[in-house]
């Protein structure tokens, strides 16, 4: 019997389920601040996260893209100026190109459209041109989509005898392909010819244009055309074009951007930007969110080809931003900071970046801007698409940890106080001072809820304050075996006093104290194990579950002992008014002596 009791004491039934329930609760809770769990492990881990790699555009800007400006033969112009001059053969090739070397309707499909693509269209149709009329005499023969690696896209079409391959891209790649440049002809009575030598000063004026765009945080693309013969549309290539301008277009970071790169700073998680725009213009958005900082570096894809594994790792701390960048530098880029030890998380929405997402300890694909195959490779998806939600998730994830730890604690610490008690009683030659199914109530029914609700216990402002804590270091610290150790010792006091009180009248008596004793300590130790602070410091209705808890183990408690038909299944008697009442009194003492001692240690 002293077997079984000591058996049953020191198995925590309902840890298992409790566990998972804490769990799934807290994937519930992340799912309404948008941010879906798909890896319940991926709860805990988001307390751990040391680094976020994320993307720029949706992700720590609005996404919500405006054409602002364009320049053709070094002259530039506002969009809302562009309508002045529509009819210039110039200007007309330009937004052109604008819409035919383009994919976006200008309708409202409910289909995913670019926000890129939808902002040209948008300028080319507030600069007079119909998309629809000009779609319709200009027939698309073919495309050349878009991929990370050619940094372009380009549509074939033709209109009567004539062909020629529109292309937009980026400005460095685009340059390097131009030899023409469209003629200078801004006088109404001129016409355009198909082009003139392109200059080096004509692309020096290009790219410091491009410059000064990029360092206002602006998105720069490039816009290119190539008249064709016939037997050159099937292999058609992007090379020997006419250059025929620029367009820039803004995309806000979102307001909450720099608040949530701030907060993660706070929490110790470096925030990193992987983006495929140009270098200028993502160190100019996160310098405005406060990613990037005085001292720290911006990297292109092409400086990363140029790294050793070595070099990489000793510049890591200090590159911030990495600009123009292949699926494949992501993967490299999440190895490096895992190499060091972090627990990366990696934002992503296209197919290609799949394998970084899986790569990474935390895949986040985007709800909205993102692919099927990215929200199959992730471990958790935002529904916002939004920075800010991946630091509401972090929280989310330490409080999920926490409060785990929590419960953990408080069904431990009330195991080891049975433990205590059996061990003494049976060291001093006394009775056992539990039955078996006593010890199953307490484990299965009256502990179950208290720790249920410690895992319902909400997130305070002080988790984000907080380092992330260390994947390796176990659940079972020194601190924790001591601090669990201590508070089963006062429980133990408590309940072999009761049961020594007991022992005058007799031994069913004293069983009937201890675990009357034991049952209303551990209900009661459910309020120190919410949290390190004073219950009055945490507040009684901040977590009302933990006093529905206490109440429904009470009542539990007083069915046991008030009806007779239940005595003879539990083992337990009738107790008179003062043994109820030094029941009552020895188990609010430990929670007392906590409370007290925490209380006297803020001071």
């Amino acid at each position: 019997m002293f077997a079984v009791a000591l058996a049953v004491a020191a198995i925590p039934e309902a840890l298992g389920s409790i566990v998972t329930i804490v769990q799934a609760m807290g994937t519930q809770k992340m799912a309404k601040e948008h941010a879906v769990i798909k890896d319940l492990k991926a709860v805990e881990s988001l307390g751990c996260v040391s680094v976020i790699c994320s993307d720029k555009t949706g992700t720590l800007t609005q996404n919500s893209l405006r054409a602002e400006a364009v320049c053709i033969n070094g002259k530039v112009m506002d969009t809302g100026q562009l309508k002045k001059y529509s009819h210039h053969p110039d200007l007309s090739l330009f937004l052109q190109s604008v819409i035919l070397a383009n994919n976006a309707s200008g309708e409202e499909t409910g289909e995913k459209e670019d926000p890129l693509e939808q902002a040209l269209l948008h300028m080319a149709e507030e600069a007079g041109k119909d998309p629809g009329l000009l779609r319709r005499q200009w027939r698309r023969i073919s495309e050349i989509p878009f991929n990370s690696d050619k940094k372009y896209m380009g549509a074939i079409c033709s209109k009567g005898g004539e062909k020629i391959l529109f292309v937009k891209g980026a400005v460095d790649v685009l340059l390097s392909k131009c030899s023409l440049a469209v003629n200078p002809s801004f006088q109404e009575e001129e016409t355009a010819s198909w082009g003139r030598p392109f200059s080096f000063s004509d692309k020096e004026r290009i790219l410091r244009q491009n410059g000064l765009w990029s360092k206002k945080g602006m998105r720069v693309l490039a816009l290119a055309c190539k008249p064709l013969k016939e037997e050159e549309i099937r292999d058609a290539k992007a090379e020997n074009m006419i250059f025929l301008g620029l367009a820039a277009m803004t995309d806000p970071p979102r307001p909450e951007s720099k608040m949530a790169v701030a907060d993660a700073k706070k929490a110790g998680i470096r925030t990193v930007m992987i983006t495929g725009d140009h270098k200028e213009t993502a160190a100019a958005i996160a310098s405005e969110i406060g990613i990037f900082t005085a001292g720290d570096l911006a990297v292109t894809g092409a400086d990363l080809d140029q790294m050793s594994d070595q070099q990489l790792q000793e510049r890591l701390e200090k590159i911030s931003v990495y600009a123009r960048v292949s699926p494949e530098h992501k993967i490299r880029i999440v190895e490096a900071w895992q190499k060091k030890g972090h627990i990366t998380a990696m934002t992503g929405d296209g197919v290609n970046d799949a394998p970084a997402l899986k790569k990474a300890d935390i895949g986040i694909a985007m709800g909205k801007a993102g692919t099927e195959v990215s929200r199959d490779a992730a471990a958790m998806i935002l529904t916002d698409d939004n920075f800010a939600t991946i630091i509401k998730a972090v929280a989310n994830g330490r409080n999920v940890y926490r409060n785990i730890k929590n419960a953990v604690l408080y069904l431990l610490s009330g195991n080891t106080a049975a433990i205590f008690a059996v061990l003494y009683t049976s060291l001093m030659a006394l009775p056992v001072p539990f039955a078996p199914v006593q010890l199953l109530f307490i484990n299965l029914l009256t502990d179950s809820l208290p720790a249920l609700a410690i895992g319902m216990e909400p997130a305070d402002e002080g988790l984000l304050k907080e380092k992330p804590r260390d994947p390796k270091e176990g659940l079972m610290t020194k601190d924790f075996m001591i601090q669990m150790a201590a508070q089963g010792v006062l429980i133990a006091a408590v309940v072999i006093t009761a049961f020594y009180l007991g022992l005058r009248s007799s031994t069913a008596m004293a069983s009937t104290m201890a675990f009357s004793t034991l049952t209303l300590a551990r209900l009661f130790h459910g309020f120190n194990c919410r949290g390190k602070k004073s219950i009055f410091k945490l507040g009684f209705g901040t977590n009302p579950y933990s006093l529905y808890a206490f109440g429904a183990g009470a009542l539990l408690l007083g069915l046991v002992i008030f009806i007779p038909g239940l005595h003879r299944l539990f083992q337990v008697q009738s107790m008179p008014v003062v043994s109820l009442l030094q029941v009552a009194v020895l188990a609010f003492i430990p929670t007392l002596m906590i409370q007290m001692k925490r209380l006297i240690c803020k001071k």
